[in-house]
């Protein structure tokens, strides 16, 4: 190529991303300019299941244990992140000309897999504005998706559908509810501090029958298993003088499931308003106050990637239930990086435990666990 048709091209790129820099918004408005989440969330279903745009930040959350036709075991993740730019009346007050770029909501994706047959943790993340189809939410008919550059989530009736696409794995996953939404906290409201608005809008499909196949370094595998599902939105994932979260989601043997939630104050103390659910076989949920349980960290893991210092095994007992299990990761390296989208660093990973349950009984589980804070602050 001729100089001068290099310079012109290198004149385009540079002109191209200038435009989109442009559109950009330069700030995120803070958190109290948007609506509280306050009082009863009143969670609907499968209408709540949509996006809540007019909300600061929002998740869809999906993790699970698979298991391939000759005997590889897989744990994944694929999360989607919205993130509303400038409040409703800013927007309504801008005064630039429309733009195709220009949007108030940025989305993200983070997808991992860990392949704990051998040993390897891939993890990818992408982002974009929801914009000319790259990103977005919509719905129609009973009928949600959330997308973002090739990945996606499909909600329909009494089915869930994942794509995941990366460099070096994907997965497609068909996942059905046995089990109907339950909601945590308040009547969904989930208090993440103990002043007014520190709070989401919290629920959970916490079983689902997973099929479909996985793909590492060009081999494709069917698979099955079981899933879990998260829903959240709020304004802001942590009031002031919170460092971060321990999250164990749970799906024990005789059929029930748990979920717990340590809130981290900056001085290393479990918050009060900490607090879990407890979902039996039939699908009957109980909530768990912050009295009802406790969680004893046994081990650590120090990252190479990060250097930060995460819990790697936990007796975890919940009093109510006689409920006493000891948890261990599947895999020490899951720790998710993401200096590409939300630039948080957090450990993501998929465990299993056994213990005793009520009357003595053993019990054995498989679940997640996500650790947050520990490698930096959680900002949005």
């Amino acid at each position: 190529m001729k100089p001068e048709r290099e310079n012109f091209s290198l004149f385009l790129t540079l002109a191209f991303l200038a435009a989109i820099a442009f559109c950009l918004p330069q700030t995120f408005s803070p958190a109290a300019d948007y609506p509280p989440v306050s009082s009863s969330c009143n969670l609907r279903f499968p209408l709540d299941h949509a996006s809540h745009p007019d909300y600061r930040v929002e998740w869809w959350y999906y993790t699970g244990n698979l298991l391939s036709d000759d005997g590889v075991r897989y744990g994944f993740d694929l999360t989607f992140f919205r993130i509303r730019s400038v409040p409703v009346q800013a927007e309504k007050l801008r005064s630039r000309k429309p733009s195709a770029w220009r949007t108030d909501q940025v989305f993200a994706v983070h997808a991992a897999l860990s392949d704990i047959s051998s040993n390897a943790f891939l993890h990818s993340e992408n982002m974009s504005r929801a914009a000319l189809q790259l990103a977005g939410a919509r719905g129609r008919e009973g009928r949600f998706e959330v997308f973002v550059n090739g990945c996606e989530a499909v909600i329909a009736p009494g089915l869930h559908h994942l794509s995941a696409k990366a460099a070096d794995f994907s997965f497609t996953l068909d996942l059905v509810p046995r089990k109907d939404p339950v909601v945590h906290g308040e009547s969904g409201l989930s208090r993440k501090g103990e002043g007014h608005g520190e709070a989401s809008c919290y629920y959970s499909i916490s079983r689902l029958e997973a099929t479909g196949a996985v793909t590492v370094a060009g081999r494709k595998k069917p698979v099955h298993g079981t899933a879990w599902m998260d829903h959240e939105f709020m304004n802001d994932p942590l009031g002031p003088g919170l460092a971060g979260w321990d999250w164990f989601s749970l799906q024990l043997s005789d059929g029930s499931d748990l979920m717990i939630y340590l809130i981290r104050e900056k001085n290393g103390e479990y918050s009060p308003v900490s607090s879990g659910t407890f979902v039996d076989s039939e699908g009957k949920s109980t909530r768990l106050s912050s009295k009802d349980f406790r969680v004893r960290v046994l081990g650590a893991w120090k990252s190479p990637h990060s250097g930060a210092r995460y819990p790697a095994l936990w007796l975890l007992e919940v009093i109510t239930l006689d409920l006493r299990i000891r948890i261990v990761p599947n895999m020490a390296d899951q720790e998710m990086q993401t200096p590409g989208s939300t630039r948080v660093t957090y450990w993501e990973g998929s465990v299993r435990a056994e213990g005793s349950g009520a009357q003595g009984r053993a019990v054995t589980a498989e679940g997640y666990v996500e650790l947050t804070g520990y490698a930096g602050p959680v900002e949005f």
